[in-house]
């Protein structure tokens, strides 16, 4: 025989567990949100490059005091930290390969972590918002241990920089 009592805990049990659920999935979704626009609130950038606009580009920094944005070698996706004190632009081995990017002359360069072998390379162009820079010298390092591209003075030597309160802006001057 059916239990009418034992049907009605079931269903509220089946909606207390659903409503658990749902309330754990919105927060889920909501924080992640929020980290990442902690993390890297420049994250959207590309979506409002304007191709008749002027070449500048407005960074914020992230919460920790560093700027991060999207950006394109050769047209493939990727993520630079910009690194005033990096003499070229630095590819992690696995975004080169991604980018089909050709290891040229092997060098020796110091890095935070030391001095590293890494190999020459020439980006055909970089993007980064309304700035792109054609033919820019690189290296390809196979020690990062991350997909973060570090944007260096290869590239940033060419603008004027100014930063205030958290925000950098960079133009083609």
């Amino acid at each position: 025989m059916n239990d009418p009592d034992q049907a009605r805990r079931f269903t509220a049990k089946l909606f207390q567990v659903s409503f658990w659920l749902l309330l754990l999935a919105a927060m889920a979704f909501y924080f992640s949100g929020y980290l990442d626009q902690r993390d890297n609130p420049n994250r959207h950038l590309l979506q409002y490059v304007q191709h008749d606009g002027p070449s500048e580009v407005v960074l914020h920094r992230n919460r920790s005091g560093h700027y991060i944005a999207p950006g394109q070698i050769n047209g493939h996706d990727v993520i630079f930290l910009l690194d005033t004190g990096a003499t070229t632009i630095s590819v992690p081995e696995r975004v080169a390969r991604q980018a089909g990017l050709e290891a040229g002359r092997a060098s020796r360069v110091t890095t935070a972590s030391g001095v590293v072998q890494v190999y020459q390379t020439q980006l055909s162009s970089v993007q980064l918002g309304n700035i792109r820079m054609h033919q820019v010298p690189a290296h390809i390092n196979p020690h990062m241990p991350s997909d973060i591209v570090l944007l260096g003075m290869s590239f940033m030597k060419n603008l004027e920089m100014t930063q205030r309160d958290g925000v950098l802006t960079l133009r083609i001057p």
